[in-house]
């Protein structure tokens, strides 16, 4: 059946997702963007390698940003620990790629390859990893069958697979059996997790419950926030700050109504925006929208601040240390996609509010569970929710604590997946 799959997979997917490919470009700017950065792939590749000699490799791919978030623990013990190693990254997406362009840890940051059978026998040929670990779920047929061909471990970390995901209908079950059945070990983040993989009858590849690195990742970053003074702390005095962290247009239509009502009853509340992509056309919209209804400031004026109501990040790379100066957080993506990482503001003791598109986010759910996290659906729920927690400093404590200390007592997954991959090298 293999053989079947493998043919299928090569002469009629494949082909498909290419012809796709091309006419999405027509499009869509980032699929071009990811398009044109794979231009000379190899050649740049090949030059960057060259000098890594007889070094062991250890080659991480992840999907985009999030994803790769979960690597940094494991790559910062290697980097540590075993400097001679060399660390070999790769990114499906343009974001992840050019986010991390500058990740000081990795000795080659490359983008990955169509997933053709040639491209990915290539690119094999040059990065030729010792180890080979795909982070979460962007798994890629030819690679895996490849990497299996030649012997090379490979794992899948910080697997998660849902109750009722997709991947168990018929045929596309048999499919991503022989997947995930090439896999030297998969480590999922829960036991459901390990459970949910376990109904793909893999034989012969260990599944191991080992947790998710993306508290580790967290937690790490929240030290290292400690040492950064972002905002003067004149400026935070005597208020309330609500940090609203990777907001969506979707998102703003109910926040900024119900923060607007909550200044009518709590003048000393201070709102810190993070919009998800932080491009002068949505800071523009933005601004259009708060026009004539409350002050604002841009944080790069900020040294202009006069008392505004709305401080408006126009920058990437500040929102983990943001959450840091809040009382409470509200965390984008709930009203659109998917709500992103709540984990951020739960580390700091804030209570997390987000939107109902939340299925996406194990980690949200197990928020809700404990009552550290609030799911609202409209603007009047979230003023409702905003006043009471700022009535009540009791309750907003007592719900950030409860998040703080979800988040510690799930530290330590790096170091169990760390210990697993050291026996195969």
């Amino acid at each position: 059946m293999l053989i079947i799959w493998k043919t299928v997979y090569n002469y009629i997917v494949v082909p498909i997702l290419w012809f796709l490919l091309l006419i999405y470009m027509l499009f869509n700017k980032k699929a071009r963007k990811a398009f044109n950065g794979r231009k000379n792939l190899f050649i740049n590749l090949e030059q960057k390698i060259r000098s890594f000699g007889d070094n062991k490799r250890i080659w991480f791919h992840s999907s985009s940003m999030g994803e790769f978030e979960q690597a940094k623990p494991i790559i910062a013990h290697f980097k540590e620990n075993h400097p001679e190693i060399k660390i070999i990254v790769s990114f499906f997406s343009p974001s992840g790629y050019e986010n991390n362009i500058k990740y000081k840890l990795a000795d080659v940051i490359t983008y990955l390859p169509f997933d053709t059978k040639s491209k990915t026998k290539k690119f094999l040929d040059i990065i030729k990893p010792d180890l080979a670990i795909f982070m979460r779920y962007d798994v890629w047929p030819n690679l895996i069958w490849e990497l299996s061909n030649r012997k090379i471990p490979s794992f899948l970390i910080d697997a998660t697979m849902a109750n009722n995901s997709k991947r168990y209908l018929p045929l596309i079950k048999d499919f991503h059996h022989h997947i995930y059945s090439a896999f030297t070990e998969i480590m999922t983040v829960s036991d459901n997790d390990k459970t949910n993989f376990l109904k793909f009858n893999i034989k012969n590849v260990k599944i191991t419950s080992v947790g998710d690195t993306r508290y580790d990742q967290v937690y790490i970053r929240s030290q290292l926030s400690k040492t950064k003074n972002v905002i003067n702390r004149e400026i935070l005095k005597d208020k309330k700050v609500f940090i609203v962290g990777s907001s969506w247009k979707e998102d703003e239509e109910h926040i900024f109504p119900a923060f607007l009502k909550l200044l009518e009853y709590k003048n000393e509340i201070l709102m810190i925006l993070v919009p998800h992509e932080p491009t002068e056309q949505t800071l523009e919209l933005i601004e259009e929208e708060l026009n004539n209804q409350t002050s604002y400031i841009r944080f790069s004026y900020l040294q202009n601040y006069k008392n505004e109501k709305i401080i408006i990040i126009d920058c990437i790379g500040l929102l983990v240390t943001l959450y840091s100066y809040g009382h409470i957080a509200y965390v984008g993506g709930g009203f659109g996609s998917g709500v992103h990482n709540v984990l951020e503001p739960a580390i700091y003791g804030l209570p997390v509010l987000f939107g109902p598109r939340n299925n996406n986010s194990q980690e949200a759910q197990v928020l809700k569970k404990i009552g550290a996290g609030i799911e609202v659906t409209n603007k009047t729920e979230i003023y409702k929710i905003l006043r009471k927690l700022f009535d009540d400093e009791e309750l907003r404590l007592t719900k950030g604590k409860a998040a703080s200390e979800h988040v510690l007592s799930n530290i330590g997954a790096s170091k169990e997946i760390i210990k697993r991959l050291l026996i195969y090298l």
